[in-house]
């Protein structure tokens, strides 16, 4: 097993230019990460310059068997932290080969908001808060919960120390430093109410690119607890009862908001979100319904109402903007399990582009 790891961690640019290219996608549940490496001739360092490659769509439900190849654009690269050297990571959009988006590919439609002269001179900043549920692999019970059984109530785990309050931490900080490793411009790392639960916050980051570095940073994630021999859980309420969900809380400003009498712009922007209430539900993970139930620091699904400093509101606004008169606002609805093309694209456009 020794000499196994050593060839694990092998350093192969000493006796060649050739990299390895791991290419990552978005499978058919919307959810699934998908990936497969290839070797390349020489270090590459932009997207545009990497060859498109294909995979078999039908076995990721994306494509019908006898005419199953889709067509992988590469989009964004980032270091690999498992490799490591002049290794990279891959992100990756989906296409039919003859150059049409398929139904799964989010990024695509994301792209074209984003690129809209509008949304481009506004500069929106995102900061994606991700919470995710750390589960025993043969059990499929939260990390460090007994067996069949329950901790004790929440109060205790918050940002807590303890082997009886925080399980998971050395998947957690491994994953913090991969991601830094990796390019990702991941922001921090805490423990959750629920223990078990952790997040990462990526952010800020520019349009497209939040969408991007999530999604990397969720498939570092899922190789990291492969590893471990963790299961990893995007469910938006993994645990029935009084335990809190998982969420994706989206923090957004834009130009105008970050500028002097931008808390007008705020305001307007929320009233806006708030007349698209049922689409943005309907576009912000699957499951939502049991976690936005009104508690554990949720609104109720139903109810559109935001708030200065108001965990329990669809829209939370920090103290500090109310007191600059200018920042950034906080959209609590989105899951866990949300895909941030979706998200941050559909922000923009009801904020930006969007005239009622």
């Amino acid at each position: 097993m020794s000499l196994l790891t050593d060839l694990i961690n092998l350093n192969f640019s000493e006796t060649t230019e050739k990299i390895i290219a791991e290419y990552i996608w978005i499978g058919g549940s919307g959810m699934d990460i998908r990936s497969k490496a290839r070797t390349l001739p020489r270090p590459v360092t932009d997207a545009s310059k990497l060859p498109k490659w294909n995979y078999d769509g039908s076995s990721t439900g994306q494509a019908p068997g006898e005419d199953s190849e889709v067509i992988l654009y590469p989009q964004a690269i980032f270091r690999d932290p498992f490799r490591r050297g002049n290794n990279i990571l891959v992100m990756c959009d989906c296409y039919t080969p003859a150059g049409e988006p398929i139904p799964t590919n989010k990024r695509f439609n994301a792209a074209k908001i984003f690129s809209h002269p509008h949304v481009v001179s506004e500069e929106p900043w995102y900061g994606i808060e991700q919470e995710y549920t750390l589960l025993q692999k043969d059990v499929q019970w939260p990390l460090g919960w007994p067996v069949g059984g329950y901790p004790g109530p929440q109060g205790p785990y918050y940002c807590a120390a303890g082997t009886d309050k925080a399980f998971g931490r050395d998947i957690v900080n491994s994953h913090y430093r991969a991601c830094l490793y990796a390019g990702i411009n991941i922001s921090g790392i805490n423990g959750e109410v629920m223990p078990g639960q952790w997040e990462f916050q990526v952010g800020p980051a520019v349009g497209i690119s939040a969408g991007d570095e999530l999604w990397v940073a969720r498939y570092i994630l899922e190789r990291i607890t492969e590893i471990a021999g963790a299961v990893l859980s995007f469910d938006p309420k993994p645990i029935k009862g009084d335990w809190n969900g998982a969420g994706a809380h989206t923090n957004y400003s834009t130009k105008s908001m970050r500028s002097d009498g931008g808390y007008e712009v705020i305001k307007k922007a929320i009233e806006k979100l708030g007349k698209r209430h049922k689409e943005h539900i309907a576009a912000y993970g699957e499951g939502n319904e049991r976690r936005l139930t009104g508690r554990h620091e949720t609104a109720d699904i139903n109810t559109f109402v935001w708030g200065v400093a108001n965990r329990g509101a669809s829209i939370r606004v920090g103290r500090e903007t109310e007191k600059n008169g200018k920042g950034y606002f906080e959209d609590r609805r989105p899951a866990s399990n949300m895909d941030p093309y979706v998200v941050t694209s559909m922000i923009a456009e009801t904020t930006i582009l969007w005239k009622p």
